[in-house]
């Protein structure tokens, strides 16, 4: 029996369908009870809270392997540590971590804290197999769309520092593979970076092409990037630890191409162009729709 946590989240949704697909038995652990309820169908949902630790014994219940993803909050180490604690508690066998590039080497923001639940993990006992994805590309959506749209443009203090960009997609398909034969990637940690690398000038002449009207990438301070931020009413841990991680970024970290991505797939990954174009409306303005 395979459990996937954030079953409604940017990465968990696409490993549930993933899971889903091949077969095997599987439950989705939803944080609300709300959410739990619009569980795609042939799907066990069951509620759980990260911080009660009640709700994850009886969710875990019957588990071998286990899907664990955190959204990127102060309380991440706490949270899946105690999702880690219930596991060994429950007779879990395996589990899979979603962590994050950075995780390795780099001592602050978003990635310390994935290194410190890799490390409990490691000493849990359990067998695990760990992921490090780089950027996904499902971010430009979330995060670049919105002003290309409004304005043509996207702003950030990046330079021309390069991003190996990732579909999410792609990862959810590597950790349904793994779930389904963990003895073979136990104890295994996987750098996982997309197939090039790209600097932001370059993401928006790619827009530019696929969206079929001018996109500007517009360098700014990241004094400025920092107020912007604020000013839409980002809390400031938060702005805090992406600029934090964004001067990972800069440094030059986030350009790695490997081929490992390519290797656990058994084809090529996504490339860029072709999930800008499959996401081309989101880049056009209203009036041009």
């Amino acid at each position: 029996m395979i459990l996937v946590t954030g079953a409604s989240g940017s990465l968990g949704r696409f490993v549930l369908e993933e899971v889903q697909k091949s077969g095997v038995p599987h439950i989705a652990l939803y944080r609300s009870e709300e959410d739990a309820r619009k569980v795609p169908a042939g799907t066990k949902a069951v509620f759980g809270d990260f911080a009660d630790k009640a709700s994850l014994a009886r969710a875990l219940a019957g588990v071998d392997s286990l899907f664990l993803v955190c959204s990127p909050i102060p309380a991440l180490v706490e949270l899946e540590s105690n999702v880690i604690d219930v596991a060994k508690e429950s007779g879990v066998r395996f589990v899979l971590l979603n962590s994050a590039l950075g995780a390795a080497d780099y001592p602050k923001s978003f990635p310390s804290w994935h290194r410190a639940v890799e490390d409990k993990l490691k000493g849990s006992g359990l067998e695990y197999s760990i992921l490090r994805p780089n950027a996904f590309m499902q971010n430009i959506l979330a995060y670049m769309a919105p002003s290309i749209r409004k304005e043509g443009a996207f702003y950030a203090a990046m330079g021309e520092a390069k991003t190996s960009f990732i579909d999410a997609r792609d990862i959810a398909r590597v950790a349904a593979t793994i779930l389904n034969a963990p003895g073979e990637h136990a104890g295994k940690i996987y750098e996982l970076n997309g197939p090039e690398a790209v600097t932001n000038g370059e993401l928006a002449a790619r827009i530019s092409r696929v969206a079929k009207r001018p996109v500007q990438f517009i360098d700014i301070p990241e004094s400025a990037q920092r107020a912007s931020m604020l000013g839409l009413g980002m809390p400031e841990w938060q702005v805090d630890a992406l600029l934090d991680l964004q001067r990972y970024y800069t440094g030059g970290q986030g350009g790695e191409v490997t081929d490992v991505l390519e290797m656990l797939l058994g084809r090529e990954p996504t490339r860029l162009d072709a999930f800008l174009a499959e996401f081309a409306e989101s880049f056009r303005n209203e009036a041009a729709k």
